[in-house]
């Protein structure tokens, strides 16, 4: 059996499968940031034996909410949870299970996921959006996650959307979408997102694809925004590495298919006429199981790289 194993800023999953991805057994714990990365280090040593039940693990991986050395299986940083900065990821879960590891970043592992088995199977090259509290990117070519030089992670998150400095982030994120919905609704507060959102305090962005279909145009103006911002910003993508399909994965991506047309529209109107038709825009369909998924996916290519 594989182990794959998802390590965010909420949420820590732990998946015993195959190395086609299929998932037999499945751990999922919340993530309590106060008590650090040695938390979520003793959540792991609790879970695996649970998990495992006697079973011999012959090679684990995993998608880590943050920037990773894959080369080395050290972690970087997490801009969620402290007490991980420069742990030595690999080696400590090497150590834990007595098999071979691979550390990725868990946009890269979730790009895995939904190139192989998901909304971009049978595409070649697949980049991976995840919209969530921040915007990561992950591009997949021949099977493979493309790195580039280290720390080789697609930060399309980081992409400057103008010479001041404004980052996709900032405009497409979770949080940044929410946010925006606030202010809109203060500014609007007889249009219809902002009776459906009154009294959130989080997570507001749930409420606009139903804005938009009651034909809210507060709604539709916010959603062709994030279009035309996630769209500018693929641009990009697509004139550096011409993928084939673009996913787009991670929270706000439920807000479905009004977001995905959206931002097939804003690509397709900032490409370039030779490279016409722009990539096909796909939501994930892997939904929560993106990344353990593609930790399984990666523990199976371990010998094979």
């Amino acid at each position: 059996m594989h182990l794959g194993i998802e390590i965010g800023g909420t949420k820590l999953q732990l998946v015993l499968g195959a190395a086609d991805g299929t998932i037999a057994r499945r751990e999922r714990c919340l993530v309590d940031p106060s008590r650090g990365g040695e938390g979520i280090r003793t959540q792991i040593r609790q879970a695996i034996p649970r998990l495992g039940s006697g079973a011999k693990i012959r090679a684990c991986a995993v998608g880590f909410g943050g920037p990773v050395d894959c080369q080395t299986g050290k972690i970087c940083c997490s801009h969620h949870v402290e007490g991980w900065a420069d742990f030595e990821l690999g080696k400590w879960l090497s150590d834990l299970t007595q098999a071979p590891v691979r550390i990725e970043n868990d946009a890269n592992t979730g790009g895995l996921g939904e190139a192989i088995v998901g909304a971009g199977k049978g595409k070649n090259p697949v980049f991976y959006v995840t919209l969530g509290s921040g915007v990561g990117g992950g591009l997949v070519v021949n099977g493979v996650i493309y790195h580039g030089a280290i720390p080789g992670e697609a930060e399309i998150g980081h992409i400057r959307l103008d010479r001041n400095g404004t980052i996709v982030e900032e405009r497409c994120a979770g949080w940044s979408v929410d946010r925006r919905i606030r202010e809109l609704s203060d500014a609007n507060p007889s249009s219809a997102l902002a009776k459906l959102s009154h009294g959130a305090r989080s997570g507001e962005a749930r409420f606009l694809a139903e804005a938009v279909r009651l034909d809210d145009p507060v709604a539709k103006n916010l959603l062709k925004e994030i279009g035309e911002d996630l769209g500018f910003a693929l641009s990009h993508v697509d004139h550096l590495c011409h993928p084939e399909t673009i996913v787009l994965g991670g929270g706000l991506s439920l807000v479905g298919e009004l977001l995905r047309q959206s931002v097939e529209s804003g690509l397709e109107r900032f490409v370039m006429k030779a490279f016409k038709p722009a990539p096909t825009i796909a939501l994930a369909a892997l939904g929560e199981d993106a990344v353990p998924v593609g930790a399984l996916l990666l523990a199976g290519q371990i010998g094979s790289l």
